[in-house]
């Protein structure tokens, strides 16, 4: 099992985000009219799937910033870079 969810990771991966987003509100109306099929089911997968590549992006976005910001020396997200001096 979890080589064939690798597999399909691995094949999601290859996906453009914003042709999936595109596709957001249509599952998620889908979804809201709850019918108990197998098609119900799928759309709720498709859903989802589409939320965790954009929460993926978005986490990788973030962590690339991060780490370039320390490897220039500038201060992260959040602070100012001035220091308290006495």
């Amino acid at each position: 099992m979890e080589k064939a969810l690798e597999r399909v990771a691995e094949q999601i991966l290859s996906f453009d985000e914003a042709s999936m987003s595109s596709l957001r509100e249509k599952y998620r109306s889908k979804i809201e009219h709850f019918d108990g099929t197998k098609d119900w089911e799928k759309s709720v997968i498709i859903y989802c799937i589409i939320n965790a590549v954009s929460l993926k992006n978005t986490l990788f976005n973030e962590n690339l910033l991060k780490r370039e910001g320390k490897r220039e020396g500038t201060p992260s997200k959040g602070h100012s870079g001035l220091k308290r001096v006495k």
